[in-house]
C-alpha cells in the first residue's frame, strides 16, 4: 500500500529522530498520521478501505485525525457517547469529538463510535469517516497552552451518513482495536520525546556554562551539574525500557503493561526535566526567546494525551493483578 514493509522498530527510530524538531506539534502530527490513527486500518481493514484511505495517507496526500476523546470521555474510552446507527447499507452518526489533533485540516477521521447497545467494551466500531460529508461541523480550533503549531479541534456530527463498508474489521471490535492502536501511539510518543529531552539538557549545559553568577559559571555549581547528570541518567533508563517494549512488540507480544509504564515515566520525566532545566535558565527561561520554555509548554501534554498518568497507573495495576479486572 505504498509503505516500505518495515517493522515497527523503524517507526520508533524515525520518532526518535523527529525529536530534533524544536517544537512538539509537528512531530505529533506526523505521529498521528503514522502510528496513532492508521495501525488498526493497516492490521484489520479491508483491501478496499486500505486503497481508499491508507494509500493516500502513507503518501502524505491526505491528512488523518483520530476521533476518540469526547468532552465527557477522555482517558475513559469506554464512556464515549457518539453513536453510529445502522440503516441499511449506511451508518448515521451523531455526537461529537474533542481534543482532536489535526481535526481542523483532516481529510478523514478514524472514528470510534457506539454501533450497538451492548456492553461498553463490545459495542464500539472504528469507522473511516471522510471529513467532507454533510453534517460534520468543525466547531473551533482550541487555543492551547502549548503545541501551538498543532491544530486541535472540537467536532460535531449531525446525522452524518457513511457507508457501512467503511467499518474497520469487525463491527463491535472497535474498543479492542483502539486499545491496540494505543500501544503504538504510546510507544511512538515516548520515542519522540527522548531526543527532545536530551537536546534540552544539552542546551541547558551550554547556557549555564557561559552564564555567570557570583563570578563563576552556573554550571560549576554542584547542584546544577549533579542534577543534569541525574536527568540524563533517567532519560537513558527510559530509552532502555522503550527499546525492550518495542522488541517484544515486534515479536508479537502484548506490551500494554510496558507501554503504559514507559508512557507514565515519559510524562513524569518530561515535566520534571523541563521544570529543572527552565529553573537553571533563570529569568531567560521564562521568556519565549529560548527553547526550554517551549519544551516546558509542549512536553506538559505527555502526561495528559494518549491516556493520562492516572490511566497508565490503573492499567499497570491491573496487569500486576493489584486491582480486579472489570
Amino acid at each position: 500500500y505504498g509503505g516500505m514493509g518495515l517493522d515497527f522498530s523503524y517507526s520508533i527510530a524515525v520518532a526518535e529522530e523527529l525529536g530534533n524538531i524544536h517544537c512538539g506539534g509537528v512531530p505529533m502530527a506526523i505521529g498521528v498520521q503514522a502510528s496513532m490513527a492508521t495501525p488498526a486500518l493497516t492490521r484489520f481493514g479491508s483491501d478496499e478501505l486500505k486503497k481508499q484511505f491508507l494509500v493516500p495517507t502513507i503518501a502524505g496526500d491526505v491528512v488523518v485525525c483520530l476521533g476518540v476523546s469526547e468532552t465527557g470521555a477522555g482517558s475513559d474510552v469506554a464512556s464515549i457517547k457518539t453513536t453510529a446507527v445502522r440503516k441499511g447499507d449506511e451508518y448515521i452518526i451523531n455526537g461529537g469529538k474533542m481534543w482532536t489533533t489535526s481535526g481542523c485540516q483532516a481529510d478523514w477521521m478514524c472514528l470510534l463510535a457506539n454501533t450497538s447497545e451492548g456492553p461498553p467494551h463490545r459495542n464500539k466500531s472504528l469507522i473511516c469517516l471522510p471529513m467532507n460529508l454533510p453534517g460534520i461541523h468543525v466547531a473551533k480550533k482550541i487555543d492551547k497552552l502549548g503545541m501551538k503549531s498543532s491544530d486541535t479541534a472540537q467536532i460535531f456530527f449531525e446525522d452524518v451518513r457513511v457507508p457501512s463498508k467503511n467499518v474497520i474489521g469487525e463491527e463491535g471490535m472497535g474498543f479492542m482495536y483502539q486499545m491496540l492502536q494505543f500501544q503504538e501511539e504510546r510507544l511512538w510518543g515516548v520515542a519522540n520525546i527522548l531526543t527532545a529531552m536530551e537536546n534540552i539538557i544539552q542546551a541547558t549545559i551550554d547556557y549555564t556554562r557561559q552564564r555567570k553568577a557570583f563570578d563563576r559559571p552556573i554550571l560549576h555549581n554542584q547542584v546544577v551539574h549533579f542534577r543534569l547528570a541525574e536527568l540524563a541518567t533517567e532519560v537513558e533508563l527510559l530509552r532502555s525500557l522503550l527499546h525492550r517494549a518495542v522488541d517484544l512488540y515486534v515479536e508479537g507480544n502484548d506490551v500494554t503493561k510496558f507501554a503504559s509504564m514507559a508512557k507514565l515515566k515519559a510524562g513524569r520525566l518530561a515535566r520534571e526535566l523541563s521544570d529543572s532545566c527552565l529553573q537553571f535558565w533563570g529569568g531567560m527561561g521564562f521568556t519565549n526567546e529560548v527553547p526550554v520554555s517551549r519544551c516546558y509548554r509542549d512536553m506538559r501534554l505527555m502526561s495528559i494525551g494518549g491516556g493520562s498518568d492516572e490511566t497508565m497507573l490503573s492499567i499497570i495495576c491491573k496487569y500486576m493483578e493489584i486491582l480486579p479486572s472489570k
